[in-house]
């Protein structure tokens, strides 16, 4: 007994054990709650939703549950529940009945996205609408912007990508979030809504959006999948960190106030990074890959989905995200209200 006392009778006198003992601080739940560092909020949350034509439609994506495809309809019942689960914003995709070269859908007047938002603003003053801002979803070979032969041509989709968001802001969306990763869109945009007398609207910048395969699921639930190639040459390399500061410091030069790094999971240490190196506000997109997975583990008992969700959203924010948006949005705000 005396032998296994010796060490900690020879620690006595210096700093450390026993007179500093982390698990003080851990002992009780009301203790370790005091001092937790990172606190999740419903605040914190942007709920991505997609929005197809019809009425009455919802369509379940496969590779996704509990998302779905929905109907103006359908989708004013579900921003009913998201906002009284207090999430304050939602990001808007839209998922148009006809595609063409040019994605005519992303910037007419009359098109998905922005009879959405006109719908649900005049319901939802409160609620903070950002929509998404590309051609992707709109264009029949399912890339971001014009092709020139079998290549993206990036200049010449500039101006498109300008008419959707003036389209998105004239229907009343708060914020626009270009996702394209053109080079010089956010400049672009930027200059369109000032000249257009939007100077107030936010830009929240896909900033470092990496060519990943964790993007699978939405392809399914936005029905956006490239008709041939990848995109590879727009999107950036995984392996790349400085890169993306590099990304984020010309959307802000160009105007952003919000910049973002998508996906999250494999990228929290480019958004410490990232929240290193500027003081706007740092938002990190848990994609769908990263909610797919922890749906189908959770559905074969693997693992316990809430405690799960809760660690990742908490490592996200911990990592330095502002905002984080994400599928689980829903039930982490229900999961927080219950404690």
């Amino acid at each position: 007994m005396n032998r296994l006392m010796d060490p900690i009778n020879e620690a006595r006198g210096r700093a450390g054990f026993p007179e500093v003992r982390g698990r003080r601080l851990r002992r009780t739940e009301p203790m370790r709650t005091m001092v937790r560092e990172t606190i999740l909020r419903p605040a914190d949350l942007v709920y991505p939703l997609f929005i197809t034509e019809g009425d009455n439609v919802r369509r379940e994506v496969s590779s996704m549950p509990g998302v779905a495809q929905l109907s103006i309809d359908r989708l004013i019942e579900e921003v009913g529940t998201i906002a009284e689960l207090g999430i304050p914003a939602i990001l808007l995709f839209g998922i148009p009945d006809e595609k063409d070269a040019v994605g005519t859908g992303a910037y007419a007047p009359d098109g998905i996205v922005q009879r959405a938002t006109r719908e649900l603003k005049a319901r939802y003053s409160d609620l903070l609408v950002i929509t998404d801002v590309c051609l992707c979803e709109y264009t029949n070979h399912g890339h971001c912007g014009l092709l020139h032969g079998t290549d993206v041509d990036n200049d010449a989709s500039l101006d498109l990508q300008a008419q959707t968001a003036i389209s998105h802001v004239e229907a009343g969306a708060d914020i626009v979030a270009p996702s394209n990763m053109m080079d010089g869109t956010v400049g672009v945009i930027r200059r369109a809504l000032d000249n257009n007398g939007y100077e107030t609207t936010p830009i929240m910048a896909y900033s470092a959006k990496y060519a990943s395969g964790f993007y699978g699921p939405f392809r399914d639930a936005a029905a956006s999948a490239p008709s041939f190639g990848d995109r590879r040459s727009y999107q950036m390399d995984p392996a790349n960190g400085r890169e993306a500061l590099r990304e984020v410091a010309l959307d802000v030069a160009e105007g952003a106030d919000i910049v973002m790094v998508k996906p999250a999971l494999a990228y929290l240490d480019v958004i410490a990074r990232v929240r290193a190196s500027v003081d706007l506000p740092v938002a990190a997109y848990n994609v769908s890959g990263e909610y797919a997975m922890v749906k189908a583990a959770a559905a074969n008992g693997w693992l316990d989905e809430r405690r799960i969700v809760t660690e990742i959203l908490t490592g996200i924010k911990r990592a330095g995200a502002d905002i984080i948006l994400t599928y689980h949005a829903k039930d982490l705000a229900r999961w927080l209200r219950e404690g």
